[in-house]
């Protein structure tokens, strides 16, 4: 009888291990995680958003709000993680010369032992660069 108990023991402990193991493991590779998706996504949805006919016009680079808005959300919403809340928030976009500033909340959505929220927040600017001059051709 003395065994068994053992057994269940070591299964309890085994269990209450994994789960640490997966709390812990949640709120310390966040923070990294988010803030490069945020860095390749903004930079994706800023080459997305390049406003072609604005540029075979003028010949300056400049970008579409509505579209790196558009582009953005729908990037993060296909590569963010299921079990996290994230609240995104576009603070700015210029659209000449182009610049975005974008901040990130996201938290967790598993249990705490303490009850509390941990949310981790990135903030984020970008600039679209490119090596053309103006009345030059490469």
């Amino acid at each position: 009888m003395k065994e068994a108990y053992w057994g269940y023991l070591l299964i309890l402990l085994g269990i209450f291990v994994i789960a640490a193991l997966m709390l812990f493991q949640d709120l310390t590779t966040t923070n990294d995680q988010n803030y490069y998706l945020t860095k390749e996504i903004t930079d994706a949805a800023l080459v997305d958003a390049f406003d072609i006919p604005y540029y075979r016009a003028t010949g300056k680079i400049a970008i579409d709000k509505e579209a790196f808005v558009e582009s953005f959300l729908r990037r993060y919403a296909e590569s963010a993680s299921p079990t996290r809340n994230y609240n995104i928030k576009i603070n700015d976009v210029v659209e000449y010369p182009p610049k975005v500033s974008v901040t990130v909340t996201s938290a967790s959505q598993a249990f705490s032992m303490t009850g509390d929220q941990f949310a981790i927040t990135n903030r984020l600017d970008e600039i679209l660069e490119t090596n053309y001059v103006e009345g030059t051709v490469d």
